[in-house]
């Protein structure tokens, strides 16, 4: 034996062996890296395991843009016109507004969905929030949210109202407002004013001049009808750089219906309640050269007793009167109902001696409850209505007083 390897084959073959072994391994190695070959699309491109191709994921950011104006943070913003909301490449879907004490505004989206605007004005010196969400096509949503002040006003004005509030009135009471300053926008400031009755009736307001707007319905009001006043003036400019601080609400109640008629010639009044003659009462009217203007008159305030001086109405010093008694106002120019006790009883009924008012027997210093003037006073409340004809004097301005029901439904709507 020369010591060679009786054969090679053995060697060959073990080097085959281990050099498949090696491969196989190498197979496994750069299997498990690669994973499973990827799967085709129907339009043959790859896609990883998850199948869906190039889709955009479904969390993808809303298209649709919100913008709010004023800017956020914005400070001295105009009550009026400075707020809205908009919404591009999407339709809002809510848009909310409120101040700092929650109170919303109420506002209406377009009807294509672009954009937001407030129904009313805004109130002064006041913070409020904007909430805003509108949706893309996908249906995704995009919201704002932002805080603005309004301006606080340097000039304002209120309104000095009738009847008071939690008050039983007549039938003929109109809401009644005065205001301190002249107005030169009086839609903006009717508009911030809504009356409103129940049972319901449709009520209109009518300026007189630019300081005193009125209420009313078409005929008298029912009686038992609850009446409600909202003025919502803070923040109103009625006039360039003046702006309205009130905001309030409140209500008064219609009693029962009172009209009396009085006749100048006739030298009557006739005492109606809830549609019956209660009491038929003689009066004195104006005298020939002082007549008592005709036209349906709203009792407006009631005295006791008070003084009546002519100076004060444009009769100088005819008369002057300190304890005038049971008197009740119906005009703004001196008209009164009222008792007399300085002319004889017989001139009740058959002279007509008054410097325009209407006079009812009395006794001095109201004590006496007996008396035609004492009845008619107890029995009276401010809204009543007092009706004069057949006097030779002419029909009463609207204005004078709280009179506007001597206009026509017409022209107090026009």
């Amino acid at each position: 034996m020369n010591g060679q390897p009786i054969s090679g084959t053995p060697v060959r073959r073990r080097g085959l062996r281990l050099g498949a072994l090696a491969t196989g391994a190498l197979l496994l190695v750069l299997t498990a890296c690669g994973g499973e070959e990827p799967s085709k699309t129907a339009d043959g491109t790859g896609a990883k395991g998850t199948g869906q191709g190039t889709a955009a994921p479904d969390n993808a950011a809303s298209q649709a843009v919100v913008t709010v104006l004023p800017k956020d943070g914005a400070d001295s913003v105009a009550t009026s016109g400075a707020l809205k909301v908009t919404a591009e490449q999407g339709k809002l879907t809510t848009v909310t507004v409120a101040d700092s004490k929650g109170a919303p505004v109420e506002g209406k989206i377009s009807a294509d969905g672009a954009s937001w605007e407030p129904l009313a004005h805004l109130s002064a010196g006041t913070q409020y929030k904007v909430h805003a969400i509108a949706k893309d096509a996908e249906g995704r949503e995009s919201a704002k949210d932002t805080t603005f002040t309004t301006l606080v006003p340097k000039n304002t004005f209120i309104g000095h109202y009738t009847p008071e509030a939690d008050t039983t009135v007549g039938v003929g009471m109109p809401v009644s407002i005065n205001f301190t300053r002249g107005i030169t926008d009086p839609e903006a400031v009717e508009k911030a004013i809504k009356v409103t009755a129940e049972p319901a009736v449709e009520i209109e307001g009518h300026w007189f001049g630019n300081d005193r707007l009125d209420f009313r319905p078409e005929e008298y009001w029912k009686a038992g009808t609850k009446v409600t006043v909202e003025l919502n003036l803070d923040g109103v400019e009625g006039r360039p750089g003046v702006y309205g601080k009130q905001k309030k609400t409140y209500s008064f109640t219609i009693g029962r219906r009172q009209v009396s008629t009085v006749d100048a010639s006739a030298k009557t009044m006739k005492v109606e309640r809830d549609g019956k003659i209660i009491k038929t009462l003689p009066i004195t009217a104006g005298a020939p050269s002082t007549t008592t203007y005709n036209g349906q008159m709203v009792i407006s305030e009631k005295y006791k007793v008070t003084r009546m001086n002519g100076a004060t109405v444009g009769f100088g010093g005819e008369y002057d009167i300190k304890d005038v008694p049971h008197a009740m106002r119906l005009s703004t120019s001196g008209t009164f109902v009222h008792g007399n006790y300085w002319a004889p009883k017989s001139t009740f009924g058959s002279q007509n001696v008054s410097h325009g008012c209407v006079g009812l027997s009395d006794t001095r210093g109201a004590g006496d409850s007996s008396t035609p003037a004492a009845w008619f006073y107890d029995r009276s409340i401010i809204g009543d209505v007092v009706i004069v004809k057949n006097s030779k004097d002419k029909q009463i301005k609207p204005e004078n007083g709280l009179n506007g029901w001597n206009m026509s439904w017409s022209e107090w709507i026009a």
